[in-house]
């Protein structure tokens, strides 16, 4: 009885050893996508310096990646994760996890962080995200954004670009380079989310629920 006794409260232990690994890392990614949400409300509404609104509604799917890491890593480093969101219909998709990585040269100068912001503009961008795993600059072209209430004025590289970026340090607009960065899903975002695996294909163009705590993000999308 006793071996029985000590081996129940063993099980016991583990178990509640378990939870609390879970609840640490749901309230890790419910708090990156709170971060998302409030970088999301900050870049739109910085008055004649905001992400233009007819971008937001003319692009295919948003991304945003708050305090992605800038500094002297090795490629293959861990830089950043975050969320993205693409249009189904008149609405948005339950968000995917994605991790940012690597990089070139403009990756790689200072320590700080930045919030980073990335519209997909076109189907071509469209695919690219979909895939396991694509390079920015080189699978799909990317440019900086232009900032400011509308987009009318500018040029006809930037309108034509897969992918519009945005990025952000301390409040300030500046641009990175995003050549050589890798773009891939955050499974294990995934996971804790929504219990599965999933890939982002999987949640952008399925039938994935969004999840209460991620629900202020696609509130803030579904305005434009």
């Amino acid at each position: 009885m006793s071996t029985r006794r000590t081996g129940l409260r063993t099980g016991f232990v583990v178990f509640v050893a378990c939870l609390a690994h879970g609840a640490t890392v749901d309230a890790q990614v419910i708090a990156r996508i709170e971060a998302a949400v409030a970088v999301f409300d900050e870049v739109t509404t910085m008055e004649d310096k905001a992400i233009p609104g007819d971008l937001l509604r003319k692009a295919e799917c948003v991304a945003i990646v708050p305090g992605l890491k800038k500094g002297a890593f090795v490629v293959g480093a861990k830089y950043g994760r975050g969320f993205v969101s693409c249009r189904k219909g008149s609405a948005w998709s339950a968000p995917a996890g994605i991790v940012i990585e690597g990089g070139s040269v403009g990756f790689q100068i200072g320590g700080t962080e930045i919030d980073l912001v990335l519209a997909i503009m076109n189907k071509r961008g469209v695919d690219r995200l979909l895939s396991s795993k694509f390079t920015l600059g080189a699978d799909a072209s990317v440019a900086a954004g232009p900032i400011g209430r509308t987009a009318s004025a500018q040029t006809d590289a930037k309108m034509t670009a897969e992918i519009l970026s945005w990025s952000r340090s301390r409040g300030v607009f500046a641009g990175l380079a995003l050549d050589g960065a890798t773009l891939r899903g955050d499974k294990d975002a995934n996971l804790d989310l929504y219990g599965k695996r999933l890939s982002v294909r999987d949640i952008v163009t399925g039938t994935v629920d969004t999840p209460a705590n991620a629900r202020g993000l696609i509130d803030r999308l579904s305005k434009y």
